[in-house]
């Protein structure tokens, strides 16, 4: 992360001719929202002055408790490579505050915040490294979104006859312009979807680069006439889309999740945090599984982490360690979807990572064998448990931990829980095109 002092970010505005900033943060659901400014104004938003209204903000606070101020993080200044005719404009991703200038409870950011803290008393430093896939659609001739494309590839074919993978190079390149460091790109398993994979770097900085990045993949999309998605399952009978999160613990300059001396490379560390993880899975769920579409990504026979196990070795578990050690040690959670709130998400994993070293909380033994392959009668005999089903079930869920109603605070967790109750409710009173197709003629 680029560290700058106020004046430095003065100097760079004048020099790249920047003339609107936009002061972006996200409601408690991580959509991303922003208040724009001119340049003249800068000044007043880098002392933390400008304010704004919160209580037109989902999930925040009520009308009479309206006054928030924003105060620009200057280690997320960049301009976006898109420029208008006349001046450039710039970002600042932000925290936010309340009217007596207390950090705010309800600020997604914070919530992180305060759990990277809780990590560092411990010694320890989060590292995130995120695989968001998405779909690009076309559009129709109104411009409205479909769930259409021309594109027959496949997981890692190389030139899908679509429009695709030209937006998708040009996504690569403006990231790098924005200070993304891309890993890799590449075709999906379902027609229409890709990846994108930026390095690894400490939590905050990650989640911050996520809301940029679904920002940006959006953005360029649409200029080359086609709808990028997050959406994780939008078609029935292909593979949805995910946002597995590697994740590590460094401490006093080292992976604290290695271990040279044990037989399998794994610290302890490394066997609590999966521990705590697989613990208090089925309440994270509510929180990276965060609406009733979800769930339709996490049902069995599409490469789904349905199942609450771990392993080294295979794919079907909820919780993989991929093979390298040394530095490169980690602990990839794969429930997770690109609909989550990042903050949140990041929060509620590295508590329950937490819990488990403070615990001393051993997982299970690893399961090696596919899992997507056994009986439920075998599954029942390993003691392997399921994730939530629901949308309804992870919001009870969640309502039972204590753990990770921590993570996320009173204010959060009460606005998150009614807001979910709400869409689950809405979405149980309506009438969806399969019971008509199911049942107008057979009853």
């Amino acid at each position: 992360m680029a560290r700058f002092t106020n004046d430095d970010l003065r100097k760079l505005a004048k020099d790249l001719g920047v003339k609107f900033v936009r002061l972006q943060f996200t409601d408690i659901f991580g959509i991303l929202k922003n208040v724009a400014i001119t340049v003249e104004q800068l000044d007043k938003a880098l002392d933390g002055e400008l304010m704004f209204d919160g209580s037109s903000i989902e999930g925040f606070v009520r009308i009479e408790e309206s006054d928030m101020y924003l105060r620009p993080d200057p280690s997320t200044f960049v301009t976006f490579p898109w420029k208008p005719q006349e001046g450039a404009v710039a970002r600042f991703i932000c925290d936010i505050y309340d009217h007596d200038r207390k950090p705010f409870e309800g600020d997604p950011r914070y919530v992180l915040r305060r759990a990277i803290q809780e990590a560092a008393e411990m010694g320890y430093t989060m590292n995130v490294g995120p695989e968001a896939e998405f779909f690009l659609f076309h559009v129709d001739n109104e411009g409205k979104p479909t769930t259409i494309t021309q594109d027959n590839a496949g997981y890692f074919d190389l030139t899908p006859v679509d429009r695709g993978e030209n937006a998708r190079r040009d996504m690569v390149l403006t990231l790098e312009q924005m200070g993304f460091e891309i890993e890799a790109s590449h075709h999906e398993v379902a027609p229409g979807q890709h990846e994108i994979d930026f390095k690894f770097s400490e939590a905050l900085d990650i989640a911050d680069k996520v809301v940029t990045f679904k920002f940006v993949v959006r953005t360029i999309a649409q200029q080359h006439g086609l709808h990028a998605t997050f959406m994780p399952k939008p078609i029935f009978g292909i593979s949805g889309s995910g946002m597995h999160m590697n994740m590590s613990l460094m401490k006093d300059g080292s992976n604290a999740f290695y271990d040279k001396g044990a037989n399998d490379g794994l610290s302890k560390d490394c066997l609590y945090f999966v521990g705590g993880l697989m613990k208090h899975a089925k309440a994270i769920s509510a929180i990276v599984n965060p609406t009733v579409n979800s769930y339709k990504r996490l049902v069995s026979g599409y490469e789904a982490p349905v199942y609450i196990a771990w392993s080294a070795r295979n794919r079907s578990p909820l919780i993989r360690i991929p093979a390298k050690r040394g530095m490169s040690t980690r602990i990839e959670l794969r429930n997770p979807d690109p609909a989550c709130n990042p903050y949140l998400a990041m929060a509620v994993c590295l508590k329950a990572g937490l819990e488990g070293i403070k615990n001393k909380i051993s997982p299970p033994n690893p399961c090696n064998r596919n899992i997507y392959e056994m009986t439920p009668a075998e599954r029942i005999k390993l003691g392997i448990d399921s994730l939530p089903g629901s949308l309804q079930e992870a919001i009870q869920e969640l309502e039972k931990d204590e753990v990770i109603q921590n993570a996320l605070g009173e204010h959060i967790l009460n606005r998150f829980v009614e807001a979910k109750r709400i869409e689950w409710d809405r979405y149980r009173v309506q009438v969806h095109p399969w019971e008509i197709e199911e049942y107008l003629t057979k009853f």
